[in-house]
């Protein structure tokens, strides 16, 4: 199964999507205008790093040599070797599976799908309930470490129209195998006290950590799917964008400073996809009033040090940024000077994630009042309450350390 590549697509085609999916898209809080075009991996900006001389600079080289043992240690809280060393032994996991297929140009979970392990078996078991099926998957993504789990449809459109050969950066066919029909989204939640300590090295820890875990779990979920006869081809960063995805699955609405939030766990998720033949029930999207608050909040975007975050309503891209999916109406960054700061730091920066509001632990009674209050006609109170608490303060990454040896 490939999908139409950027230019060229059809009336047909446009008349088609808008067919299968304007009642869901409302229903997620998703406008996609007459303009849209699927989006190339080659634009995003960790790729363009390699190839765009316009993005590529020796601070971009220095920050991916930083996650190989060469990066520049300092004396600032959070920068010094074991904070590096911690962000990069998180990674691990992810690392031997994405290096892998190097040597055919196949970045697996960034610019390619994970390679199966398992192949799909001869006897199929029969699906005679998708709804209980779809709640037995779920099941097995917790069993095997996710937090949250959705399922949405098959949607061509957020498919990327051509991955990317990490051997010259050139494109490459982004295929998956025909008949898939459903999209199982996972959520990972990140740890709340490292992502207190953005922006440093140390809370790059966070970060890593779940794409480490995210790759054991959407492999071992997969290799189920296949044990019971049925496709399932593993992602995470690849193959298409996870974030219409995620809402599409029910599992939270978009925000101003480009994340997710959900109702369990804020913004403080990566996610990752299983694309699937198994016969499943799908969640239905829903908006919680998540884009109501952020119109009248701009805190990630007052704290960017970049400036790489939107103030204002949302817009709809006309494609003169390269990064940026063209006729999509939404908050989107600057995605050139945010990844210059990570590039700066030498490490990703996550303070829109940090100083959100909705970055909280929703298991107490206070903060799930405060949610209910967020998501109604009283949001300005909540973010009048959000502002005069200490909620989203900085930790230091010394205090994260706390009786450690130095480093």
């Amino acid at each position: 199964m490939s999908w139409p590549s950027n230019s060229g697509v059809s009336d047909e085609q446009r008349q088609d999507w808008k067919e299968r999916f304007s009642e869901s898209d409302a229903a997620a809080g998703i406008e996609v205008t007459e303009e849209f075009e699927p989006f190339k991996q080659r634009n995003d900006m960790f790729t363009r790093a390699f190839w765009d001389e316009s993005v590529r600079s020796k601070q971009t080289d220095a920050f991916f040599s930083s996650y190989r043992m060469k990066a520049s240690y300092r004396k600032g809280d959070g920068f010094r070797q074991k904070d590096f060393a911690l962000r990069n032994a998180s990674w691990l996991i992810s690392d031997i599976i994405s290096n892998r297929g190097g040597d055919s140009g196949k970045r697996e979970g960034f610019q390619a799908p994970i390679d199966n392990d398992t192949p799909v078996a001869e006897a199929r078991v029969e699906i005679d309930d998708p709804t209980l099926m779809s709640a037995e998957v779920k099941r097995i993504a917790k069993f095997f470490g996710a937090d949250l789990a959705g399922i949405t449809a098959m949607d061509e459109r957020w498919l990327y129209s051509s991955r990317v050969d990490t051997r010259d950066f050139s494109e490459a066919e982004n295929t998956l195998p025909e008949g898939m029909t459903s999209v199982i989204v996972l959520g990972h939640q990140m740890d709340k006290e490292l992502v207190a300590t953005y922006p440093s090295a140390l809370a790059g820890a966070a970060t890593g950590r779940e794409y480490s875990h995210e790759a054991a779990i959407i492999m071992q979920l997969a290799a189920y799917i296949r044990n019971l006869g049925y496709d399932a081809v593993a992602s995470m960063n690849d193959t298409g964008l996870v974030i219409p995805y995620a809402i599409k699955a029910g599992l939270g609405e978009y925000a101003r400073n480009q994340l997710v939030i959900t109702p369990e766990y804020g913004p403080r998720l990566r996610f990752s996809k299983i694309f699937t033949n198994l016969p499943l029930d799908h969640d239905l999207p829903a908006k919680m009033g998540v884009e109501e608050f952020c119109n009248i909040c701009t805190q990630c975007a007052d704290a960017c040090p970049a400036k790489a975050l939107p103030f204002g309503e949302k817009t709809v891209s006309e494609g003169d940024a390269a990064s940026a999916i063209k006729g999509v109406r939404k908050w989107t960054s600057d995605a050139k000077a945010c990844f210059g700061y990570w590039a700066k730091l030498q490490s990703d920066c996550a303070i829109c994630m940090r100083v959100c509001p909705f970055n909280r632990e929703f298991d107490t009674w206070q903060n799930k009042l405060w949610l209910k209050v967020a998501l109604s006609r009283w949001r300005e109170w909540a973010l009048w309450w959000d502002k005069r608490s200490k909620r989203a303060d900085r930790l230091k990454p010394k205090e994260w350390w706390g009786g450690s040896p130095e480093a």
